[in-house]
């Protein structure tokens, strides 16, 4: 008993590839294919820019870089701003009595308690923590 016989098949060709995308949604206004990406190869720059919100970015590429890879950067520097800037509030908030009813409420109570803090103006008749702030820094 002998083995089947293959049939023979022809060979394929090459699989085409999709092209990887060159437009993307904007993280500023939020359009889809509203941001392009162009690469200059010969100077290593690659371009960003929004139609609708005009947006742009620029950074640097190689010979192996694609549209997605400048795309990707974009969002890791918008990511990076966003971080700094948070962290350079938590720093103002630490020292601002702005807001302070978010930051701690039962500090709040004691102060609206005592006739000052968040609210209490410089208007009228009690004599509480705005007051005494006024005369340390000569107000009257």
């Amino acid at each position: 008993m002998g083995k089947r016989k293959k049939s023979s098949r022809k060979p394929q060709g090459a699989k085409k590839r999709e092209p990887l995308a060159t437009s993307f949604s904007c993280l500023f206004c939020n359009h889809d294919k509203a941001v392009t990406v162009r690469l200059d190869k010969k100077n290593g720059l690659g371009t960003l820019s929004c139609k609708i919100c005009g947006q742009k970015y620029q950074s640097q590429i190689n010979y192996l870089s694609q549209p997605v890879d400048v795309y990707s950067d974009w969002i890791d520097a918008c990511e990076q701003v966003a971080k700094e800037a948070a962290e350079t509030d938590a720093k103002d908030r630490e020292f601002s009595s702005y807001g302070l009813e978010e930051r701690r409420p039962g500090m709040v109570a004691a102060a609206a308690a005592a006739g000052g803090g968040a609210g209490a103006g410089g208007g009228g008749g009690g004599a509480g923590m705005a007051e005494d702030e006024d005369e340390d820094y000569g107000y009257e």
